[in-house]
């Protein structure tokens, strides 16, 4: 079994356990670190942008140094410390077991029918304001963060770490944190996270797509068991709606999945108070219901094993090539 596999499996299996450290809470408090130092209340537009751009570069090289040291010293002991190493790597790097273990505690809450419960469980992986919403607009929340970390959160680290090892994956995830923490449009990150943004926006650009293609995929493998998922409705909503969001990015695999679960995502979200209003994504052919969580999570699922499969076949074709 390849690191790739191994890794995966290991995420798919376990998620990422609380208890356990995990690299990427390390970059964030890299990212914190720096931000400390390096910006500036007082400073102009150029400036701050600048600092911003000095971070990023700073976050990138060490997190990429720190990986291809970790690698080399394990290839130099053993292989098979190499392939552990691997494996490990990717576990951390992967987020499709994390992702269906806090969007299944919302389900599990809305299912109980917690209504609090399950705003405080989505309160844990959505940015929004939770405390209002009720039970559609809970489980509307969940399908729209399963559907654009199906590419965030799985498809594009699974790229990047496939194509470009586990440092390269790693790169990816240290690119997407810094968005993540600083790419807010708004009077301290609008300049100073400006490059943070940018750079995670390229970075996401040719995963984002090609995620969207494998929910559709996905869609259509799932259609041959359940008419609960079309790749027709997928492909065609995928269409019209994957650029109706402010990001190149985020509604091509929310296109996808809402076109093939015949839902509508999208709409008015509250953040920090501020509503904001978002175009709307799919059609509204039936009302979001609880159980659409646990058909995101599937199509996340079967996505990633598209991806996984088609990784494996170009890495024996290139082989064979050698």
């Amino acid at each position: 079994m390849s690191a790739l596999a191994a890794g995966m499996l290991l995420d798919l299996l376990i998620g990422d356990p609380h208890s356990l450290p995990h690299p990427i809470r390390a970059i964030g408090r890299l990212i914190t670190s720096l931000e400390k130092r390096l910006y500036r209340k007082d400073e102009d537009c150029r400036k701050k942008t600048l600092s911003g751009a000095v971070l990023w570069g700073t976050v990138c090289a060490v997190t990429v140094a720190v990986s291809a040291v970790l690698l080399a010293a394990a290839f130099m002991i053993s292989p098979y410390l190499l392939a552990a190493i691997e494996t490990v790597m990717t576990f951390y790097i992967l987020a499709a077991g994390s992702l269906r273990s806090e969007s299944m505690k919302v389900y599990d809450e809305l299912e109980a029918g917690n209504i609090e419960g399950a705003r405080t469980c989505l309160s844990m992986i959505v940015g929004r304001d939770t405390d209002s919403l009720d039970e559609a607009a809970i489980a509307r929340a969940a399908v729209e963060t399963v559907a654009e970390n199906t590419s965030d959160g799985v498809i594009a680290p699974l790229l990047f770490t496939a194509f470009l090892t586990p440092a390269g994956g790693m790169l990816y995830k240290a690119v997407n944190t810094m968005d993540s923490m600083l790419g807010y449009h708004n009077e301290r990150y609008e300049n100073f996270g400006k490059v943070p943004a940018r750079a995670d926006d390229a970075a996401n650009f040719i995963p984002s797509r090609l995620s969207a293609l494998f929910m559709i995929a996905a869609s259509f493998m799932l259609g041959i068991i359940s008419r609960r998922y079309s790749a027709k409705k997928a492909g065609a909503v995928w269409m019209r709606d994957r650029l109706n969001h402010k990001s190149p990015n985020s509604a091509q695999t929310e296109s996808a999945c809402a076109g093939a679960l015949g839902i509508r995502l999208g709409g008015t979200s509250s953040y920090a108070g501020v509503p904001v209003e978002k175009p709307y994504i799919g059609d509204d052919e039936r009302p979001v219901e609880n159980a659409d969580i646990k058909r995101s999570l599937v199509i996340m699922n079967a996505a990633e094993l598209i991806a996984f499969a088609l990784i494996e076949a170009i890495m024996i074709l290139a082989v064979m090539e050698l």
